[in-house]
């Protein structure tokens, strides 16, 4: 079926195949933000826990917004949660910056970062409201440019960040990048799954990385 240009050729199967990868993730995306605000409450400094709670909310709702909206049936409520799925990613792309650029905030670099993550993320929203069903393809290249700058910041991070953080940084960002590949390939079947098989993924390991960030405190 197709509502304004923007078709939905998914059947039975692949929708309850997507349903279930996003139920797996949400679930797990509800317990680990728990887990990682109690222990940063605890441990962390309150900037540490801010960022934690920007963190942990961009990713539950960003999973939360796109379990909602691919599993609806084709209508205009679903024409209409597009906008805000596909707004989320942009939220949750800078919210998972966040946890990170916060601590080398005092760096003036790291703190222009932080901004101009945000901004490309309220740009890449209002795209998404303001031209519904267009400019797709521009979208997508604006959520891997948005998650690949921060490879400018990784020098100033190192004084701020472990190895190991800024390892699982990178593995997230190319287990997202890889997924991209399924998300754009329409007429395999279950390409929907398997992409959200991979944001499931690169998510719990940029979790681990912001774990190792704010509540080890490396």
């Amino acid at each position: 079926m197709e509502i304004k240009g923007v078709k939905w050729n998914y059947d039975r199967y692949e929708v309850i195949a997507d349903g279930i990868v996003h139920g797996v993730g949400v679930v797990f995306a509800l317990v680990g933000v728990t887990a990682l605000i109690f222990y940063a409450t605890v441990f962390a400094t309150s900037g540490q826990l801010a960022a934690a709670w920007v963190y942990g909310t961009g990713l539950v709702l960003a999973l939360a917004i796109s379990f909602a909206y691919n599993i609806w049936p084709v209508s205009m409520v679903k024409w209409h949660l597009r906008r805000f799925d596909h707004s989320a990613i942009f939220v949750l792309i800078a919210a998972t910056y966040t946890p990170f650029l916060q601590r080398g905030i005092e760096d003036p670099f790291l703190a222009g970062m932080l901004v101009f993550i945000w901004t490309m993320a309220a740009g890449g929203i209002a795209l998404k409201f303001l031209f519904p069903g267009r400019y797709d393809r521009l979208a997508i290249l604006i959520y891997l440019a948005m998650g690949w700058v921060g490879v400018f910041a990784a020098g100033p991070l190192l004084a701020h960040l472990s190895v190991t953080t800024l390892t699982l940084i990178v593995v997230g960002g190319v287990l997202y990048s890889v997924g991209v590949i399924f998300h754009v390939w329409e007429a395999l079947r279950f390409q929907n799954a398997i992409w959200h098989g991979f944001v499931v993924a690169a998510a719990a390991v940029h979790y681990s990385a912001v774990v190792s960030s704010v509540v080890s405190g490396v």
